[in-house]
């Protein structure tokens, strides 16, 4: 016995302890309860309604009546009946979220969730449905502006996307698989995300459940405050598995701002394209490390071309913001407006200069480039045969010099595929103007040391690094 005393103020200290513990961890995570509740009633659904063609009677006979057949099994055999051959007129409905952000009735969703409807239901938090109007939509940021008839509605308070940092908590509120009203939490996995096709946003990545239906609602931070729309996930199920993404809401009422004075958003244009730089091509072009955006094309008559830019120009920084990824300088041209100014740091021959020019308008339609031709002269080290371009050609391809490949033997070419028909324009930093230009600076090439090479393939300019080896 006074040995078991003597231990009975260790195991009181081990009971408290565990006590602690959970009190501890319960203090220090978030209670979202509040915000739930404030929020909530500015949260609403959405559902679309779209006219689909009229099915009449098919060649087989008559159509059965499906009206009395549960909703899953009549769709089942509309979709088996041919178009045209239908009876009665369908309608597809969608589903979505969105959030008020005025009192007179603003909504806030994405351009996916209302694309093509005929008819915009609006569901509030009482239940209450009303018709909305479609003030404007913005593809390229995929946010939509609704209007529905109302005053002192509730409203949504708005934060800052621009201070965001990864590991903050944040809540999503949506109506997912038509669930009105639905919580979920999470933090933020990283800021400034670019997704294919989606230049133009610097998208919140989060770990928040997001699915079905989510799309167009808010995501907040633990003040409250409105910081994202939720738009996206990235899935191989269908389902949410742990990665989405959400529109910051700087981007977003700045693209509301201007659909709700003009009806459409305009964005700064360099008129340039670009490509990421790897650590070959940072090692030929003279850098200390794989950083900026390299410009593989400029166009005539662009802002780009006015100012000074060139191709091979390694953009690092625009307006003093850093450009780590070629992905940042859609986003910082993008934020600009047509006229707006812009100061680039950029590294041309191994040397930094700063190039200030007027940014332009995105333009609605690009331009492309055609398919040149030409007499055969070989330049056997690389392992292609290339020809002189014809002025009419040039000018097709909107370009001043270059040779074309008419042949890819083995070698050099062959290994970083190189095809028949690529036009090259660049060779080791340096502009191509013919065949023999082409052929005395391949003769020149370093060995074991990456260099750089601008090829046009369908429209496209890309650099290319290789390596000759001894």
């Amino acid at each position: 016995m006074p040995r078991l005393k003597s231990y009975l103020p260790i195991f009181a200290a081990v009971l408290m302890l565990g006590q602690a513990v959970p009190a501890l961890a319960e203090a220090q995570l978030p209670d979202f309860t509040q915000l739930v509740e404030q929020a909530s009633p500015a949260v609403v659904n959405i559902s679309t309604t779209q006219k689909l063609p009229d099915r009449k009677v098919s060649n087989m006979g008559p159509m059965p009546d499906l009206e009395g057949l549960p909703p899953g099994l009549r769709d089942f055999f509309e979709r088996s009946i041919p178009p045209n051959q239908g009876g009665r007129q369908r309608e597809a409905q969608s589903l979505g979220s969105g959030f008020i952000i005025s009192s007179d009735g603003y909504i806030l969703t994405n351009n996916h969730v209302v694309a093509d409807a005929d008819e915009i239901i609006v569901r509030l938090s009482d239940r209450s449905e009303m018709k909305a109007k479609l003030v404007g939509t913005d593809p390229r940021s995929d946010v939509a502006l609704l209007k529905i008839e109302g005053k002192n509605l509730p409203v949504l308070k708005l934060g800052k996307s621009q201070d965001l940092k990864a590991g903050q908590w944040v809540v999503a509120i949506g109506s997912p698989f038509g669930f009105d009203h639905t919580v979920t939490q999470g933090i933020i996995s990283a800021i400034g995300r670019s997704l294919p096709n989606e230049s133009y946003v610097p998208f919140i990545q989060t770990d928040v459940p997001i699915n079905p239906g989510n799309s167009g609602g808010p995501l907040f931070n633990l003040a409250g405050e409105v910081v994202g729309i939720n738009s996206q996930i990235y899935t191989r199920s269908g389902g949410f598995m742990g990665v989405s993404f959400a529109i910051p809401i700087d981007v977003a009422m700045d693209v509301s701002n201007q659909l709700k004075s003009g009806g459409k958003v305009s964005r700064g244009w360099l008129g340039v394209v670009i490509q990421e730089v790897n650590k070959d091509l940072a090692e030929s072009f003279g850098l200390e490390k794989p950083a900026g955006a390299l410009v593989a094309q400029v166009l005539d008559d662009g802002p780009a071309a006015k100012g000074g830019l060139q191709v091979g120009d390694v953009i690092l920084s625009m307006n003093g913001q850093p450009i780590i990824m070629s992905a940042d300088l859609p986003h910082l041209v993008g934020a600009l407006k047509a006229g707006g100014k812009a100061s680039l740091e950029v590294v041309r021959e191994g040397k930094r200069k700063t190039l200030d020019l007027t940014v332009g308008a995105i333009p609605d339609e690009g331009k492309e480039f055609g398919s040149p031709a030409g007499a055969d002269q070989s330049s056997n080290r690389l392992g292609v045969a290339v020809a002189n371009l014809s002025e009419e050609q040039k000018k097709a391809n909107d370009i001043k010099g270059g040779v074309v490949i008419k042949s890819v033997q083995d070698g050099p070419a062959a290994l970083i595929g190189l095809q028949p028909g690529d036009v090259i324009t660049h060779l080791n930093n340096q502009a191509i103007s013919d065949t023999k230009q082409f052929a005395e600076i391949a003769k020149a090439l370093p060995k074991n040391r990456s260099v750089s090479m601008r090829v046009l393939r369908q429209g496209r300019a890309s650099f290319i690094t290789f390596k000759l080896a001894e």
